[in-house]
């Protein structure tokens, strides 16, 4: 996949790999009702937000979180939580990123698939 110079395809790419752990994290999450908006955390850095799920050698660690935590953080508003969950996208088909990167901090939605 050519991602153009764009940081966050290249993440998406480095990322796949883990998206079937990443997959059973969000259907815990979800599942368990613990929170109806999964969230990853993906950091070169340690990220002190949500459960580590993995690192890997490319230097990137995935944690699981929900919007519950990301806004008791306060890295979400609180008077943007309804715009978040408005462009929420459905979990059982995406993984909500947040990806914290030197290029720049960001959400994603990539497909699961």
């Amino acid at each position: 996949m050519d991602d153009n110079g764009n940081p966050f395809l290249r993440i998406e790419t480095e990322l796949r790999p883990y998206f079937p752990i990443m997959g059973q994290a969000s259907d815990t999450i979800l599942d368990a009702e613990v929170s109806s908006y999964p969230v990853f955390i993906a950091a070169k850095q340690e990220a002190p937000i949500g459960v580590l799920l993995m690192t890997d050698e490319t230097g990137w660690s995935v944690n699981a979180s929900t919007l519950e935590e990301l806004v008791a953080r306060q890295i979400v508003a609180n008077e943007l939580v309804a715009n978040f969950r408005a462009v929420y996208k459905d979990p059982r088909q995406f993984h909500c990123v947040f990806v914290i990167a030197e290029e720049g901090s960001n959400f994603l939605f990539i497909p699961r698939g």
